[in-house]
């Protein structure tokens, strides 16, 4: 939950998750639209889904008990090397280093490193850099308290380097221009306009097979199964999501529903709604034109 969310904003999701699918066993038996549910707001639902697999992986292949292999626990869903040896030094105490946003911070300026840490040479430099310096026991308090000094004191902007513990250790002489970055792709602005169909207290969605898949979504206009009662050139509600490198525009407009042609297309009674998968962005423009 934490790899692309802030603390302040898992931490409810967090206590619900645990709540509803308190171990392995649970989640696999869970519904994919009740996993999408409770994750629902946090964003990245590919991760929702890879947790759903692995809990089933684990079940099936595992008798229900998680693998302390590296290795292994590379082969199930959504788990790559990060996640493998987070959870090999917190879970199991394992001595394996930790190379994420805070450490590769840290490790760039101790060894002023100056190429590009998103390229595959300098990730796997700073790999190697991060074992180097691993003791052989203890690694679980030694990766907290270097992920600890990049988010506390070897801090990206101004660090504090008058009071940092490794500071006569430390090669950079310009820590604040490390860590070094490929530039970044331009953001792709898009467009999407969506229809809002409502008719006896209930509303028409379609489940998503592209950027949400398997959540519920006002149904795109471009799959034109709906017939429009009017086709008014202002849309009803319009707003602005970032998503990875887009920025969406996301329009909906009015339209009647006299022919349904699309399968994925269902309606749902609008009292019901809290209770169905739906992305943020759709959501908030369902609540806004519901409540006007």
């Amino acid at each position: 939950m934490l790899q692309q969310t802030q603390v302040v904003t898992v931490i409810p999701y967090y206590h619900e998750w645990l709540r509803r699918f308190p171990d392995f066993a649970s989640l696999a038996r869970a519904s994919e639209n009740d996993v999408l549910r409770v994750w629902q707001g946090l964003g990245y639902y590919a991760r929702a889904r890879n947790l759903h697999a692995t809990a089933k992986a684990v079940v099936d292949r595992h008798r229900g008990r998680f693998p302390r292999s590296v290795g292994k626990m590379q082969q199930l869903p959504g788990i790559g090397k990060y996640t493998a040896h987070a959870i090999a030094s917190f879970a199991f105490n394992q001595s394996v280093p930790i190379v994420e946003a805070n450490t590769t911070r840290v490790l760039a300026r101790l060894f002023d490193f100056r190429k590009a840490i998103d390229s595959v040479a300098g990730r796997k430099t700073l790999w190697q850099y991060g074992a180097t310096l691993l003791p052989k026991s203890s690694a679980r308090t030694y990766n907290c308290a270097l992920i600890d000094l990049g988010a506390l004191v070897c801090i990206p902007r101004e660090p504090k380097c008058g009071i940092c513990p490794v500071k006569k250790f430390c090669l950079a002489k310009n820590p604040e221009t490390l860590p070094v970055r490929k530039p970044r792709p331009r953001t792709t602005r898009l467009v999407e306009k969506h229809a809002f169909v409502v008719c006896q207290q209930k509303i028409l969605l379609e489940q998503s097979s592209r950027r949400w898949r398997g959540m519920w979504i006002l149904p795109p206009l471009k799959l034109d199964g709906l017939k429009p009662s009017s086709s008014p050139r202002r849309p009803l509600y319009m707003s602005v999501f970032p998503f990875t490198h887009h920025r969406v525009t996301l329009r909906v407009f009015r339209r009647g529903a006299r022919e349904i042609t699309n399968k994925r297309r269902r309606w749902f009674p609008i009292r019901s709604l809290d209770s169905v998968p739906i992305p943020s962005p759709h959501r908030r423009a369902i609540k806004t034109l519901i409540a006007s």
